[in-house]
């Protein structure tokens, strides 16, 4: 395994422990709103500190983007860390939740990691290298059509101006599926996707830690990642398709015949 997969391992337990730790007693915990439907708390910033001291501890020179801390400057390698995708689930204590980290150099994903600590489940994809689930080795489904396929979604819930494209393109793709899921956390919705639990995946809106470790992931599986036009700038634009090469292509023709003007800017 490489090196810095190898840290940033370390890293997603080290926050993972604390998560389980206030994971029982969430009525504790300090909850501040940062938008609308958007929460954070102690434990967010708590295992995000963990994951930078870890990285920083090892890389002292790299970049960083955080979910909660933000940028911080550094050489042509940049870690991306959401410390707790599925925060309102979290709360809740509704069991779907993940902590996210993903490394570029030079722009280009290098290495991705989405890792569960209820289920202890690891995911992890360096670029070229194949994708592996605690050391097996994963694959996307080959569903060929929606005819049958389990879609995974997330609800567009802090900015809802696409919110009626995005239904149109929900009962486009329903009619067809076995059906669609809407779990909670993007990042672990991927990594169900590169481990074939999920045929295929769509989402709006999303910030570059909900998803950069989770679509290297589906690459690596053997599937395909685009923006919601079928492009390649889903880092920049948030909107995302991902699955395996025949599932995806179905689903931009179904998604196809709804897309505004905006999102395919």
């Amino acid at each position: 395994m490489h090196p810095m997969m190898n840290i940033a391992i370390r890293a997603a337990r080290s926050a993972g422990s604390i998560l389980l730790r206030y994971y029982e007693r969430t009525d504790t915990l300090n909850i501040t709103q940062k938008g609308m439907n958007d929460f954070v708390s102690e434990v967010d910033r708590s295992s995000e500190k963990a994951i930078i001291d870890i990285l920083h501890g090892a890389y002292p020179n790299h970049a960083i983007l955080a979910e909660e801390s933000g940028k911080q400057e550094g050489n042509e390698y940049q870690w991306i860390i959401d410390p707790l995708d599925g925060t309102t689930n979290y709360l809740h204590g509704f069991p779907q939740f993940s902590i996210s980290i993903a490394l570029k150099h030079k722009g280009v994903l290098e290495q991705g990691l989405v890792y569960d600590p209820l289920r202890d489940e690891m995911f992890t994809a360096s670029r070229g290298a194949g994708a592996l689930l605690n050391d097996r080795r994963i694959r996307v489904s080959n569903r060929k059509s929606l005819d049958g396929a389990l879609l995974g979604t997330g609800f567009p819930y802090k900015d809802q101006s696409n919110l009626d494209a995005y239904l149109n393109m929900f009962r486009a793709l329903i009619k067809d599926t076995a059906g669609i899921r809407r779990p909670g956390s993007a990042a672990l919705d991927l990594a169900y996707v590169a481990a074939g639990r999920l045929d295929g995946f769509w989402e709006l809106g999303l910030a570059e830690w909900d998803f950069a470790a989770g679509a290297l992931l589906v690459k690596e599986a053997g599937g395909t990642v685009s923006d919601i036009a079928g492009g390649r700038r889903f880092l920049d634009t948030g909107n995302i398709i991902a699955g395996g090469l025949r599932l995806h292509t179905a689903m931009s023709a179904a998604i196809r015949p709804h897309l505004t003007d905006r999102l395919q800017a």
